[in-house]
């Protein structure tokens, strides 16, 4: 009974401090893992010793399932759907990525002798090559630029390489053994195929009669038990297999990622997988020591340079090779420099299979922990580092091929048009209402899948960035009617909005605003109109409660207009 009590104070208290942790990260708008490792660092052993589990092993062992459940989710959200976007550069692009930082930093950590050998130097290449998902992920969520082209290509990337993340947990065994590191990694691949044909055989014909049947009892109780077994049953199994059972949880979720109830099994298993993943971080944080850190503070700032200069010189070239601008290879290049939260997973379990040293493990936690918190200013200062290459003379000439338009789709002379810039939603609809009214178009647009559209369409594009002054010239702006930018990034659009003016002074623009803050400020730039959606649509549902309180046409009409000249001012929700 004591050891039970122990064991649910343990959980009480792990729990209870990642709450705070996690709370106190928040609102310091840092990632919440930071939080759920301080509040495993000042509960465990080497903090306030709060806890029963003092010994390394079990506290290891109490993360396995965290683990589990955090990987099962991975596979579950996983979609191909979502990778064919920008298949090239995720695939092709993610691979070159993964490959040349491994690569590179064996080479580095085995000359330099932080590596004892070559396995040692691949796991730590393979460690540093992943990126943050989830802090990159909340990083654009914040800054409105989840739709761009950058954010969409650096989304890409990231879900390949935690695709990528299940492979390398099944071959990381074979690592091992280093005299015969070919041999095994051959039967560790033959394990893999074998495993991966099996469980595409029951996804085909098993699994999915299988979670519909337990869906049909209508009982969430049967189906969330039914969920963890297939979850925790396969991932037992590949350890059984001498994989890990990471990589097993990660295949559970594939198996089920394409049914009809994986919709149902993720909304199921996000509580599980939330609670047990603030209970790995917190785990993780119990096996920092702070005083090994404190005395490689040095090295370990070192460390966090050293990678994001690193990662971020290796992404560059590679986003230019696909044929993007300077401008989005340098942010994307800054936004995935950092070191992912599934590196944690891979650090633990190249800890358990003694292919590093606790030491190694803890200053690899330490610098993935800082480059988490350094993300966010890299992506801030990446827009104007970009710009600044372009003033360099020398580089001039070289950068300008980048920024140039890729395709053009156009009357030889074209005037009196007017000149959408963005072909998302607002901008079709914007095409579609000219368009309709007689006018000439023509689009600026940097993904390829709405050129695709546009060329079957027959609308006039021209395939670039709006925002690139060489773009900007093939547009004939001094002899179009009017611009309306439609761009989902802020910055671009007042990148797009200065150039314009400054090649067309007298051209009518109308902006979109994504925040009610940049009004002002778009309208002080030049901006003959902007518009705010939100507003927009607020407007609309009043006018349409207005009338049917019986309110007269006209009246109406006169209270939006005021509105609308005064830029929305009346209507502004009071700052705090």
């Amino acid at each position: 009974m004591a050891t039970e009590q122990s064991l649910i104070l343990d959980f009480t208290i792990v729990l209870g401090a990642a709450v705070v942790g996690g709370y106190l990260a928040n609102r310091l708008r840092q990632p919440v893992l930071l939080g759920y490792l301080a509040s495993g660092l000042i509960v465990g052993p080497f903090g306030f010793k709060l806890l029963s589990v003092s010994d390394l092993p079990q506290i290891k062992s109490l993360a396995e399932i965290g683990v589990a459940f955090l990987l099962f989710a991975l596979g579950v959200e996983f979609s191909l759907a979502e990778l064919k976007r920008v298949k090239n550069i995720a695939l092709q692009g993610s691979l070159l990525q993964i490959g040349l930082t491994t690569a590179l930093v064996a080479f580095v950590t085995i000359i330099l002798g932080w590596a004892s050998g070559l396995s040692q130097g691949i796991f730590l290449g393979v460690v540093l090559s992943l990126s943050s998902t989830a802090v990159v992920l909340k990083t654009l969520t914040e800054r409105g630029e989840i739709n761009t082209l950058h954010g969409q290509i650096m989304l890409a990337i990231l879900i390949a390489q935690d695709l990528a993340l299940g492979v390398i947990l099944a071959i990381l065994p074979a690592l091992q053994q280093p005299k015969n590191i070919a041999l095994a990694l051959g039967i560790a691949i033959f394990k893999i195929l074998v495993f991966v044909a099996v469980a595409i055989a029951l996804s085909k014909w098993i699994v999915p009669s299988l979670i519909s049947s337990f869906a049909a009892t209508e009982s969430n109780e049967l189906f969330l038990l039914a969920v963890i077994a297939l979850c925790l049953g396969v991932a037992l199994t590949t350890a059984s297999l001498g994989l890990s059972i990471a990589m097993g949880a990660f295949v559970a979720g594939l198996m089920i990622s394409e049914i009809d109830y994986a919709d149902q099994t993720l909304a199921k298993v996000l509580p599980l997988r939330d609670t047990f993943a603030s209970l790995f971080f917190a785990s993780i944080g119990m096996l920092i020591d702070p005083v090994l850190l404190i005395q490689n503070l040095g090295l370990i700032i070192g460390l966090v340079m050293l990678v994001m200069l690193g990662k971020a010189a290796i992404v560059l070239p590679i986003v230019l090779r696909f044929g993007y601008s300077l401008k989005t290879a340098v942010i994307v290049s800054f936004g995935i420099n950092q070191i992912g939260e599934f590196s944690f997973v891979l650090a633990l379990e190249g800890w358990r299979l003694e292919l590093i040293s606790q030491q190694t493990y803890l200053l690899l936690l330490a610098t993935t922990a800082i480059t988490l918190v350094l993300t966010p200013m890299w992506l801030d200062s990446a827009p104007r580092l970009a710009d600044n290459f372009n003033h360099i003379p020398w580089l001039t000439k070289f950068l300008r091929r980048f920024s140039a338009p890729k395709t053009i789709f156009m009357p030889e002379r074209i005037s009196n048009h007017v000149v959408i810039a963005g072909y998302g939603r607002v901008g079709q609809v914007i095409v579609k209402i000219l368009q309709s009214q007689g006018y000439s178009v023509l689009v600026i647009e940097n993904s390829e899948a709405a050129v695709q559209r546009l060329r079957f369409h027959q609308i006039p594009y021209i395939f670039g960035d709006a925002d690139s002054e060489s773009v900007l010239e093939k547009a004939h702006l001094p002899t179009a009617k009017a611009l309306a930018i439609a761009l989902p990034d802020p910055a671009s659009t007042r990148l797009l909005l200065k150039r314009a003016l400054s090649i067309a002074p007298q051209l009518d623009v109308i902006v979109r605003s994504h925040i009610d803050s940049e009004i002002d400020f778009l309208t002080q730039m030049g901006a003959k109109e902007v518009v705010q959606p939100e507003f927009e649509a607020a407007l609309e549902l009043g006018n349409h409660l207005l009338k049917t309180l019986g309110a007269e046409e006209s009246h109406i009409r006169s209270v939006i207009n005021a509105i609308r000249t005064d830029k929305y001012m009346s209507i502004r929700p009071e700052r705090e």
